[in-house]
């Protein structure tokens, strides 16, 4: 114990070395994710999927996480540890990379007799590229609940809420690079005369792979840090049964009601956000009647002021606290911008205004995650915070999986985009009540949540 002078916790290089190697995958992730949303409408001229097909693919990603997997995949993250789960996390995503790239670069070009047998609605294309997101976004979901468990262990203590805000901030900007690169990489690289769907996907997908290999480094790290604490007496060298995790341990979550607030106010706000991503660039598209390209230029800024703010906002949230209150204001902020989206933009089509209210999105992007995802270790037992993180998650992945069929469905049903940004709008309505909720219920019971993270 007199050998170890400090846990590599308490060395600022370490901990934020892990920041990086954690950041980095989900960077690589969310890339992943986004890659072909800015080529919606090449999608459907080359490989014929129409904005219901399109939307019909998006949902894939959190169809299996709905079903059931990210309970599995919690109950593996507390059992298993972040190590484990980690890695496991890493490989579903490469795994299920190649099969959507597989399914996109081959399948539509050698037509295979199964995939038509069944579903003749769906291309088969997008049949495999669906069920390739769908193994992807197991081990994506599985991934970012890893990492906030893995960051609130290496910064326990410490500047928490920052680490957590530069973690979103650098997958954000995964965001940004795929609507900035896909357009730019699908020209490039265009064939006859076509542009290429091919080639963004490919290098987002041997991104994924840097990822893994990232991951690998982290867990040589981690284990050297878990020897670390068991030596300081910080963990036991044997489990007691006491301590581990067990599934009765659930009911904890599940009674608490401080985690369905939580719970249900994440599914509310991040289905006004990742579907509209989805849809995004079609919408100024037609609404402004410019170029997929343009249109591409303009949402890839989208992430960036979040990316900015968030971390700054994290450390507020460290040293001031206030996080109740932050959420409330940025569901305030998203409830605005979607309604200048429904009324005011096709009004008065103008890119400026355009490009001011999806900047405005992006503050509100920052606001409520960072200061979400820090409070779930003040409201959950540290034994059961991966299932805790992975059942919000779950109640996320429920709206995420049905939202884009709905505005798919809606889209097609109205031929426009005013009932989509009116139901975005309104999602942003029930969340602004919930973070009412939440407030008054931290400020009844006080765990918390306004208080500073940092001792």
């Amino acid at each position: 114990m007199e050998q170890i002078q400090s846990l590599l916790r308490d060395k600022a290089w370490a901990r934020w070395t892990v920041l990086v190697l954690v950041a980095s995958m989900m960077f690589f992730a969310y890339m992943f994710v986004d890659i072909l949303s800015p080529l919606a409408s090449l999608l459907n001229d080359t490989l014929g999927w129409d904005q219901g097909i399109f939307g019909t693919y998006a949902a894939g990603e959190y169809l299996l996480n709905v079903f059931g997997f990210l309970i599995l995949a919690g109950i593996i993250l507390d059992k298993m540890g972040v190590r484990f789960t980690g890695l496991l996390s890493a490989s579903l995503m490469v795994i299920g990379a190649a099969i959507k790239f597989w399914g996109v670069s081959w399948a539509e070009a050698n037509t295979v007799e199964w995939l038509n047998a069944w579903w003749p609605a769906m291309p088969g294309s997008a049949k495999l590229a669906m069920f390739g997101f769908m193994i992807f976004g197991c081990g994506c979901e599985m991934a970012g609940t890893t990492v906030s468990k893995i960051l609130a262990k290496w910064f326990k203590g410490k500047e928490m809420a920052l680490a957590m805000g530069l973690e979103m901030a650098i997958a954000r900007l995964g965001v940004f690079a795929a609507m900035w690169l896909a357009p730019m990489f699908s020209i490039h690289f265009a064939v006859n005369g076509t542009n290429s769907v091919v080639a963004p996907l490919l290098f987002a997908s041997l991104l994924l792979v840097i990822g893994l290999l990232n991951f690998f480094v982290f867990t040589i790290m981690d284990n050297k840090f878990d020897k670390q604490l068991v030596a300081v007496g910080e963990a036991p060298a044997v489990h007691d049964p006491e301590d581990e995790f067990h599934v009765s341990d659930l009911k904890q979550i599940f009674s608490s009601k401080m985690f369905w607030i939580v719970a249900l106010l994440c599914v509310l706000y991040y289905s006004a956000i990742f579907p509209f991503q989805r849809f995004a660039t079609n919408f100024l598209e037609e609404t402004l009647s410019i170029s997929n390209a343009e249109a591409a230029g303009l949402f890839k800024w989208f992430p960036i002021l979040a990316m900015v703010l968030t971390p700054f906002l994290g450390a507020f949230i460290d040293y001031k606290g206030k996080g109740a209150s932050m959420m409330l204001i940025g569901a305030l902020i998203m409830i605005a911008c979607h309604c200048v989206f429904a009324f005011v933009l096709p009004a008065y089509p103008s890119k400026a205004l355009a490009l001011v209210t999806i900047l405005i999105l992006g503050v509100s992007f920052s606001l409520v995650p960072a200061s979400m995802w820090p409070s779930v270790p003040k409201i959950i037992d540290e034994k059961v915070l991966g299932s805790a993180y992975c059942l919000i998650f779950w109640v996320q992945n429920v709206g995420l999986c049905l939202v884009p069929l709905l505005i798919g469905k809606l889209r097609v049903a109205t031929n426009g985009y005013l009932v989509p940004m009116i139901v975005f709008a309104s999602f942003g309505v029930l969340a602004f009540i919930l973070s009412f909720l939440l407030k008054i219920e931290d400020r009844k019971k006080g765990y918390g949540l306004e208080l500073p993270n940092k001792k």
